[in-house]
This record gives structure tokens, C-alpha cells and sequence, in this order.
């Protein structure tokens, strides 16, 4: 009896965690010529530096249609969370590191759009 009942409470813990989760569309539009640089700095980077800060990695994309794109989802704790996140990230000295080393021989990114998104009831992702 007490282990069914352990059992529940953590199912509906984790239940009311998942619906706390909040996932983040992001859309980088790059200078023209330069989405190969932005997607080193991600891969040899960014996506290690957003786990550091809390985020977790969903996916990233490239667009066949867009050049010069680069579409990603990350989630977040809650969208409480995901500014503390996102404060912490752009703070961080190895990012700053990063991002200046990266853009050493000019401006990568012209544009970045967010979407905060919630999850319906019958998402898979929650």
C-alpha cells in the first residue's frame, strides 16, 4: 500500500514538473556566408554552455528553403527559469569568450527570433 502510494506521489510530482516545462523555438538568421561559423560556434560550444546553464537540447535544424538559417528548441524548467538561464549564459566568460573568438573575423547573426511555447495535453514532449 505505501509503496502504491509512493509510487503516485512521484508520478504525479513528476507530471506537475513536466507541466511546468516551457520550450524555446529559436530562429537564427546569419549574414549571408556566415551560417558555417555560427554552426562551429553551436557545435564546439554553445549547445555544451546551454546544458551548463540549465537548458536542455531539443534539436537543431538548418531549413533546405532558408539559407543563412538556423532553427533550434531548447526547454527550460519554466519560463521563470529560462530568464535566469539565459541571464546566467550571456554572462558566462566562456561564452563571451566564445562568441567574440568566433566572430574574430566579423558579425555572424543579423536577427534572432524566440517563441516560448507550452506543450498540449497530447504533445509527446512535455
Amino acid at each position: 500500500m505505501i509503496t502504491r502510494l509512493l509510487t503516485a506521489a512521484l508520478l504525479l510530482t513528476m507530471t506537475l514538473a513536466a507541466e511546468n516545462r516551457v520550450y524555446e523555438l529559436r530562429t537564427y538568421h546569419t549574414v549571408p556566408g556566415r551560417l558555417d561559423a555560427l554552426v562551429a560556434r553551436f557545435r564546439d560550444h554553445t549547445i555544451k554552455l546551454f546544458e551548463t546553464h540549465g537548458m536542455e537540447n531539443v534539436g537543431y535544424w538548418i531549413p533546405r528553403d532558408q539559407p543563412n538559417t538556423l532553427i533550434y528548441i531548447i526547454s527550460h524548467k519554466s519560463f521563470d527559469q529560462a530568464k535566469k538561464n539565459w541571464d546566467a549564459f550571456r554572462a558566462d566568460p566562456v561564452w563571451v569568450k566564445a562568441r567574440d573568438a568566433s566572430e574574430a573575423s566579423g558579425k555572424i547573426v543579423e536577427k534572432v527570433d524566440s517563441v516560448f511555447m507550452d506543450p498540449t495535453t497530447f504533445s509527446k514532449l512535455k
